[in-house]
């Protein structure tokens, strides 16, 4: 792997084992290049209670790789993580610089009423 991975998930480890101790379920965010990932994982680390994606039919319409495609995806993971009775997360950034779409994600999840 080249240094620049290796680096991302040392951070991801790191922030991994912080959330752990707290105990909640946490907002996993992924992205590659075309899409981004958001999943809401149970404490114990083994149950994935709510997911959405820039792949789902209702996103995929559109642009899948800008910042507008994230609010959708962060709105959309809040309005399942509500619904599934999930307030209070953490938010596990999974190593990526907590700006443009990861921000973006991250915001508009508070903004559906997720909490963290």
């Amino acid at each position: 792997m080249n240094e620049k991975k290796v680096s991302r998930l040392r951070r991801a480890r790191r922030s991994r084992i912080k959330i752990r101790e707290l105990g909640v379920h946490r907002l996993c965010v992924n992205r590659s290049n075309q899409h981004i990932y958001a999943q809401v994982i149970a404490p114990n680390g083994s149950v994935v209670v709510a997911s959405a994606s820039t792949l789902d039919e209702s996103l995929r319409k559109d642009a899948t790789s800008n910042v507008d495609a994230a609010v959708k995806v962060g709105a959309l993971i809040a309005e399942r993580a509500t619904a599934a009775g999930i307030e209070q997360v953490a938010f596990d950034r999974s190593g990526f610089k907590y700006h443009g779409r990861i921000k973006a994600l991250a915001d508009a999840a508070r903004e559906g009423g997720l909490k963290f």
